[in-house]
């Protein structure tokens, strides 16, 4: 039987950044395209009370999820919103890819993808280019802010305390220490000192 002519087995992922907010609406309307769509949900992945800043380690139920479509438990991935799965261009791109790689879809409700069509796999052609294109936008506002770190740290010639490293470069530290990378590994990625890397994630805790 081919992918096109089964039943696809869909998981529903939902996500809010307060314990006080309720994931229900979301899930109802994946419910709801699920039917439409005829897929079969065959489980549901929720994660309370977590920013989409996090990276996939601290989201546990997202965790999960990703490691159910490395096991080839799922055929397609969907969520109400791209802003459910994380914030990060880079990390979207990442995951986007992880799909792509293990023959799983995505559908996003609110922005209408759906990589089960002819339409939607385009979205999969294209990774290559925004990821490169990420890559690019972040070197450059890192060389931008390490140099205007170093201007701002000196005085006449003369040090007046260790410059604190960019907005830039202190999240792109706790994006790729998510991913799972050394400090030595992440220093050499963007690159940096050892010690502005172990500055910032003592700082973030």
């Amino acid at each position: 039987m081919t992918k096109a002519s089964k039943v696809l087995r869909v998981a529903l992922y939902a996500r809010v950044s307060t314990d006080k907010q309720s994931t229900e609406n979301q899930l109802q309307e994946l419910r709801a395209a699920s039917e439409r769509l005829g897929w079969a949900v065959a489980d549901e992945f929720v994660d309370r009370g977590i920013s989409g800043a996090k990276g996939r380690k601290d989201r546990p139920r997202l965790e999960a999820l990703l490691k159910g479509v490395a096991r080839k438990e799922f055929d397609v991935v969907a969520a109400w919103s791209v802003d459910r799965l994380g914030r990060s261009l880079i990390d979207l791109i990442n995951m986007l890819q992880e799909l792509h790689s293990t023959g799983v879809d995505l559908y996003l409700h609110q922005q209408g993808i759906n990589t089960t069509t002819p339409a939607g796999k385009a979205i999969f052609g294209m990774l290559g280019v925004f990821a490169e294109f990420e890559r690019a936008i972040i070197q450059e506002r890192i060389h931008a802010g390490l140099a205007r770190a170093k201007k701002v740290g000196t005085k006449s010639g003369l040090a007046i305390g260790r410059p604190r490293a960019s907005e830039d470069v202190e999240a792109r530290i706790r994006e790729l220490r998510a991913e799972g990378l050394g400090m030595v590994k992440i220093a050499a990625a963007i690159p940096c000192g050892v010690s502005v890397v172990q500055r910032v994630l003592k700082a973030a805790g």
